[in-house]
Formats: C-alpha cells, sequence, structure tokens
C-alpha cells in the first residue's frame, strides 16, 4: 500500500496540472470504489475551480472554489496518470474516475482492486470526517517532536513497531518505513512503546522524519502497483 512519501510524491506531481485549474469534465464510470461515491459526484466537480492541492496522512486532498474537499486515497493498486493534451488513448477497464482540466489535461484514476476511495466534504467538516477524526500529527510538520513523541507513546503497552503504524499516534507511516526507522534508531520493533527513554523517542523522531524526507527526494520506495503523475 502506497505510504506518505508515495502519497506525497503524487501530490506534487499532480499539482502543476491541477492547481489553478478549471475540471472541465469529470467522467464517472463506475458508482463505487471501496465505497459508494458521493451523489451527484461528477456533476458537483464539473466546472470547479481547484485552488490547491495538499496531503494528510495518505490522502491527497484538492481544495475546491465552492468551499468543498475532494480528497482521494489509492488503496493497494490506485494509480493516478497524466495524459497532456493531445493523448486519449480508450479507456482501460479499470479507468473508474478521469478529470479533463481547461488546459486540456487528462487526470485517469485507475484501481484494479479498487481498494481506493474519493469522497467530497466541506472544509469546515474535514477535520471531522471519519477518514481524519482521529488522526495524529504528520510526521513532517511542527507538531511532530520529540517530545511530543514521547508524551505519546510513553503509556503504550503495544511494542514500538506496531505504535507508529497506528495512525493515531502519528499520521501516514506504513511499514516499509517504519521497519527502516527503527533500524537506523538501534531499537527492536518488538521492544514495547513505553519502554523508550526521552533521548530514543527524540532520536526516533528525527529518524523517522529523515526517512521519510529522503524517500520522498527520491520519489517514493514502495512505488509498484501504481504509477507516478508526471
Amino acid at each position: 500500500m502506497p505510504e506518505l512519501p508515495e502519497v506525497e510524491t503524487v501530490m506534487r506531481g499532480l499539482r502543476p496540472s491541477l492547481e489553478g485549474r478549471v475540471l472541465q469534465k469529470v467522467v464517472q464510470r463506475r458508482d463505487n470504489l471501496r465505497f459508494p461515491l458521493p451523489e451527484k459526484f461528477a456533476e458537483r466537480l464539473t466546472g470547479r475551480t481547484i485552488e490547491r492541492l495538499s496531503r494528510r496522512a495518505k490522502y491527497v486532498l484538492a481544495y475546491l472554489d465552492d468551499g468543498m474537499v475532494l480528497f482521494f486515497h489509492l488503496g493497494m493498486s490506485g494509480r493516478v496518470t497524466i495524459l497532456p493534451k493531445g493523448e486519449r488513448p480508450p479507456f482501460g477497464t479499470h479507468d473508474h474516475i478521469i478529470f479533463e482540466t481547461d488546459h486540456g489535461d487528462e487526470i485517469r484514476y485507475c484501481d484494479p482492486r479498487r481498494f481506493g476511495m474519493m469522497d467530497l466534504v466541506s472544509e469546515k467538516d474535514l477535520g471531522e470526517h471519519k477518514a481524519f477524526k482521529e488522526l495524529g500529527p504528520e510526521p513532517l510538520g511542527n507538531e511532530f517532536n520529540g517530545p511530543a513523541f514521547f508524551e505519546r507513546i510513553k503509556n503504550k503497552k503495544t511494542n514500538i513497531k506496531a505504535t507508529i503504524l497506528d495512525q493515531r499516534v502519528v499520521a501516514g507511516i506504513g511499514n516499509i518505513y517504519a521497519c527502516e526507522a527503527l533500524h537506523l534508531s538501534h531499537l527492536s520493533p518488538q521492544r514495547l512503546a513505553m519502554t523508550l527513554n526521552q533521548e530514543e523517542a527524540d532520536l526516533l523522531a528525527l529518524t523517522i522524519r529523515e526517512v521519510l524526507n529522503r524517500a520522498i527526494e527520491a520519489g517514493g520506495s514502495s512505488l509498484r502497483d501504481y504509477v507516478q503523475a508526471s
């Protein structure tokens, strides 16, 4: 499953084609992915301008000019492909959602296993949506640091790997980067989180940030079932 660096890479790749662009046409080829798509999904998106893109945990968010936010999760096999103006091969069997911008780019969301999802929510209600309500801090944000991390784990009776995979503790980390960060911090993944001292928590928090930043610079490390936006 794509982890934070892969999702960040896709989001950054989409920015040149989507930010400031009008969704001139939206094609919805099925009513559901992992969950049902919102009612009148394509109709509500057509004609809207995407003001900016961002990422939260493993979700890409598109802020629209009507105060709504379109967000999606790639799931196990979701892919986002950008086709420049003039390139229009036939839709594939698993091309479920297609966005065409006023600039002429076409963005296709393909998902053979359909474990991904898309939804629309008002920006003011975004934090209360079930996808985001219980998420922990962003590991690349200012709220994530050694002392804050230590406070979150000091009473955890689960092992440290399971703890940092818990999206309520820190958002966006998956198996690959959890293992790498623990290895570089010389910490056993089986060690109970509550046994780490402040110095060890400081080191692990710093290492998590460094591992994720390196992976983003490399374009993500688990790119197998989806392609980068380009």
